[in-house]
Formats: structure tokens, C-alpha cells, sequence
């Protein structure tokens, strides 16, 4: 005779290590599912392995509203698991954590790892079963109730309720394979058509390549297309086919493939034109018996100088004083906008998160129940909502995740 769980919650990530704590916390007999051989894969690489666990922005409605119009579904899940909880639910288990700029929380230790532990330790706390190697081949319906799953082995899970915390198909090698999505489909249910999202675009110019590994602090980048769409503030980096970092994955979200589109960098976004040529001007004078490629220095990180010769198309070995107005215009011209032309995004392999998923039409904001069958329960990045970055999707992953936690207790 095989056991019946009171729960059972598939997907062993953010979502469903707190979602399955939660529940057994409240009292269930819970079973915790995932098809890899350790807990919490995608958190260990996540915020570059160090764990972006969520942002302190301490208005609600503003922290909704970086969710965009599909925000508002966030409500009650964020009343009842906010940022703030998060954090003290992370502290009380003995992770002390730090806010860095742009309010994103960390844990001091700077290691994923160990937010990882404290979820497991969560988990072990409220004496949670745990099947590792465990793949989740379908889910059997009857009379709109889940029945049971069967996995890849051949066994059947009993349980009288379920949890869906099966993630997207971001990063496919930490296990998000986007499995759900066959299984709701196949129950009825309305998934929203998956792409990726917070992805390194890769650009035309073949000279990024150079430039591989270079880190820009405090530019502005916009994304064009007739008109400028949107600009960002912040940090990126030139990678060997484009550009990657927290503004161009927040970009990456408006690149439109059918349209032709551009970026612009704006090195010196402190300064307007007016001033930056006045810097400028202050540095040629002070320089003015140097070459041009020796009076770039305090301008610019040593390895962009070339390529500024190069486009500005000024001379390298002319003198700063015989620099013309007209040079010296165009070289401030890419200072404030440097032109690269969009071809592409890398995909759900470098993608942080999945955009689309489950239709929220079919899931209760107040509960993460499905409208279809009263015993089913979602959360985490299966469902159709995403945010930028900076701790905002891990955010939703905890806030669902509690949220089905709660709502699978009578």
C-alpha cells in the first residue's frame, strides 16, 4: 500500500523548498520532488553565485509596479510574504544579510551556497521528505481532482494536494526544462507562450568581441527603434558576441527581432554635452603637446582607448593641440552615444528567467490554486510573471511559493 502525502510539492527550487517548509510548518505531511540530485541548482548560480535573495524597496505599490501590469496578481501573495519577511525569515535562520545598491539584498557571506543550506535547514526543521533523482513524468486527473503523478522510474505518488513549483526553461542545465507546461496543457490549462528573458543580446558590431570581459560602471544604455524606447542606468559588461549585465538583461526584455533596433552608451551620463566638452577641452589643454592616443586616460578604462581611436577616427599619433573642433565633436559624440546594433538575445541557456507561463486567468491570487482542479497549487517562475533584476523574481518565487504553502492547509 503506497503512503498518501497530505502534500506533495514537485520542483525542489525557491518556490518549492519554501512552499513545502511552509506547509510542513503548518502541520502536513509533505514530500518534497526534484529530478536533480541536490536542492536549489538554479540558486547556486544565481546573482552570479551570490544570490540576489530579494529587493528592500519599502513601498508596496512601488515594488509592484516593477512587475508591470500583470503586478497587480502579486498582491496578496506580497501582503502575506513580503521583502521584509523574506529577509527576516532568512535572518532568523542564522543568514545575516546586507542591501547594496540599488536595493538589492545579498547575503553577507556573498555565498548562494548558503542560502541554499538555510532553505535545507528549513525543510529538515519541519521534517520534510526529500526524493532526490525523482522525474515527475505526468500528473493523472480524475473528476477535476489530481489523483496522482507517476515518475520516471515507474513509481505513483499519492497525495491530496499537489504543488507545482517546477520553475521555467531558463538555464536548462540546472533542470529547468519547462516540463510543466506539457503536463498543464495536457490538464486543460492555458500556458502563455514561453521566451526568455533577462538575456545577453548579442550585437553586429564584430569589435564587442575585443572588448570580452570589460565591466562598465555608472553608463546609461538606451534601446532605440524609430525613437528611444527606454534608458537604463546602471552596469554591463562586453562579452564575445554583444553585451550582458543587470541593464542589458533589463533591455534584453524590449529587444523586438522583427523590428530593426539599436543601442546607445552613454559613457559620461553625469555629464551633459555641454559639460563633458568642457572637460574635455580642460584635459586637450592640459595635454596639449601629448599625442591623442596618451590623453585618453582619465577619461576612459585603458582598453576602450583603442576602439575610441578607432571610431573617432582622429589620428592616434597626432598632437592634442592640432585636434579640430569637428574631431573633437565627434569624439564627444561617442562619449554620450555610442551606437551598437542589436542581433539578437542569447537565449533560455544564459536567460535568468522565463517570461510566460501558466496563464494567471487560472490561478487565485488569494490562494495559487488552479480554477481548474481544487487540489492544484502553482508558484515560482512556472506562472506567467517576471520582473527585472535585482532580487524581484526571487521575490515572487518566495512570496508564491508561501503563499501555496499556506493555502494547501484547510
Amino acid at each position: 500500500m503506497s503512503m498518501i502525502y497530505d502534500v506533495v510539492v514537485v520542483g525542489g527550487g525557491a518556490a518549492g523548498m519554501i512552499a513545502a517548509g511552509r506547509a510542513a510548518e503548518l502541520g502536513a505531511k509533505v514530500l518534497l520532488l526534484d529530478k536533480n540530485k541536490q536542492l536549489g541548482v538554479k540558486l547556486l548560480i544565481s546573482g552570479k553565485g551570490r544570490c540576489n535573495i530579494t529587493n528592500a524597496e519599502d513601498d508596496l505599490k512601488q515594488l509592484i509596479n516593477f512587475y508591470g501590469k500583470k503586478g497587480k496578481f502579486l498582491y496578496n501573495a506580497f501582503h502575506n510574504f513580503d521583502n521584509f519577511k523574506v529577509i527576516d525569515f532568512f535572518n532568523n535562520l542564522g543568514l545575516e544579510t546586507k542591501v547594496e545598491r540599488g536595493k538589492r539584498v545579498f547575503p553577507k557571506s556573498d555565498n548562494a551556497r548558503d542560502v541554499v543550506k538555510s532553505l535545507i535547514k528549513f525543510l529538515k526543521i519541519n521534517d520534510v521528505e526529500i526524493q532526490l533523482n525523482s522525474e515527475v513524468l505526468q500528473l493523472i486527473e480524475k473528476n477535476n481532482i489530481i489523483q496522482h503523478i507517476i515518475l520516471k522510474n515507474g513509481n505513483i505518488i499519492n497525495a491530496k494536494k499537489f504543488i507545482l513549483t517546477t520553475g521555467g526553461k531558463s538555464y536548462p542545465q540546472t533542470g529547468s526544462t519547462g516540463d510543466a507546461y506539457a503536463w498543464l496543457k495536457k490538464l486543460g490549462h492555458t500556458i502563455v507562450d514561453p521566451k526568455p528573458a533577462l538575456t545577453p543580446i548579442k550585437l553586429k558590431e564584430q569589435w564587442v568581441s575585443d572588448l570580452a570581459g570589460l565591466s562598465l560602471k555608472n553608463v546609461e544604455i538606451s534601446i532605440w527603434s524609430d525613437s528611444k524606447i527606454k534608458s537604463f542606468f546602471g552596469e554591463a559588461l562586453f562579452t564575445h558576441t554583444g553585451m550582458s549585465g543587470p541593464i542589458i538583461l533589463n533591455i534584453s526584455n524590449l529587444v523586438d527581432l522583427k523590428t530593426k533596433q539599436y543601442i546607445t552608451i552613454d559613457f559620461k551620463p553625469a555629464l551633459d554635452y555641454q559639460k563633458l566638452d568642457l572637460r574635455i577641452r580642460k584635459d586637450f589643454q592640459e595635454q596639449s603637446s601629448k599625442q591623442f592616443k596618451n590623453s585618453l586616460s582619465g577619461l576612459l578604462p585603458k582598453r576602450l582607448i583603442p576602439l575610441f581611436i578607432k571610431l573617432s577616427q582622429i589620428p592616434e599619433n597626432k598632437k592634442v593641440a592640432e585636434i579640430s573642433k569637428i574631431e573633437r565633436k565627434a569624439l564627444l559624440k561617442l562619449f554620450k552615444e555610442m551606437k551598437l546594433t542589436i542581433s539578437g538575445i542569447i537565449g533560455y541557456e544564459k536567460a535568468i528567467v522565463t517570461s510566460g507561463g501558466l496563464d494567471l486567468k487560472e490561478i487565485n491570487p488569494k490562494t495559487m490554486q488552479s480554477k481548474k482542479y481544487s487540489n492544484l497549487f502553482f508558484a515560482g517562475e512556472l506562472i506567467d510573471i517576471d520582473g527585472p533584476t535585482g532580487g524581484y523574481n526571487l521575490q515572487v518565487a518566495w512570496s508564491t511559493g508561501f503563499l501555496a504553502g499556506v493555502s494547501v492547509i484547510d
